[in-house]
């Protein structure tokens, strides 16, 4: 991809806990309207390269750059303006209302002690809603379901109206159904309005079946990237894994099924 084109691009960034270094050399790109999956075992650096791109964790080396922009040169609001996380687990405030919670995601666009208007109201109303969620938008969030809260958490980062979304294992507490229907969502957000979406996916055959690309990570470094069905194989992915596996090609869908075997 083009360097003027990503939206998202990661020079030969290094980051380290302490000794232990956890991202090694690493370059990536993520462009506008694509969704790109991170794959591999736990521990293989995919939660530390989503909170060294949102600044969470520092880098020890290399560049972060967010649309074209060095990510430690800008301030909490712009970058906050700019990427809106999901992250694998978040603690919600008790006692708030699911709307209230989704509200906070419009924080980046007040100005100092600015209340919500009735626009960011209609941006919460319709994050809700396209999350389907807008039944709840006055229950309390300690109230619903580990499935419910976490697309709650999703609405948050929808109503926030930014161009980069990164997803840190969004489906953790979602069946089966909800699990397709987000990154359904998610894929159509990414045509629908041109975001650039970075998601940490557990399951190799939902990364197969929504993202336009895979990148393959084994201990610290991509070790593969490109269209699901290249980077998927058998041999990838027992390498990074170290698990026996079949992939299946289904002829009524357009990527491949993993299963696990052995």
């Amino acid at each position: 991809m083009p360097s003027g084109s990503a939206m998202i691009e990661i020079r030969e960034l290094q980051v380290s806990y302490g000794e232990r270094r956890v991202v090694r050399n690493l370059d990536l790109s993520v462009g506008a309207g694509e969704v790109v999956g991170l794959v591999g075992r736990n521990g293989c650096g995919k939660t530390t390269l989503l909170q060294a791109i949102s600044q969470v964790i520092p880098s020890e080396a290399g560049e972060i750059l967010i649309m074209g922009d060095l990510a430690f040169n800008l301030s909490r609001r712009e970058l906050a303006q700019r990427v809106a996380v999901v992250p694998q687990s978040a603690m919600l405030p008790i006692g708030y209302t699911a709307l209230e919670v989704v509200l906070m995601g419009r924080t980046p666009h007040l100005d100092f002690l600015q209340q919500e208007g009735a626009k960011d109201r209609e941006r919460a109303l319709d994050a809700l809603t396209r999350v389907d969620c807008a039944d709840f938008a006055h229950r309390r969030v300690d109230e619903l379901s580990g499935g419910e809260r976490q697309n709650v958490i999703l609405a948050r980062a929808l109503a926030q109206d930014t161009p980069i979304l990164l997803l840190d294992e969004p489906t953790a507490h979602l069946d089966i159904g909800h699990q397709m229907t987000l990154f359904r969502l998610v894929r159509e957000l990414a045509r629908e309005s041109n975001l650039a979406v970075l998601a940490a996916i557990h399951d190799l055959t939902l990364a197969a079946l929504y993202c336009d690309r895979v990148a393959l990570m084994h201990e610290g470094r991509i070790i593969a990237i490109g269209p699901p069905g290249d980077v998927l194989t058998a041999d990838n992915i027992a390498d990074s894994y170290g698990a026996r596996v079949r992939v299946l090609h289904e002829p009524s869908l357009p990527a491949p099924v993993i299963v696990p075997f052995g």
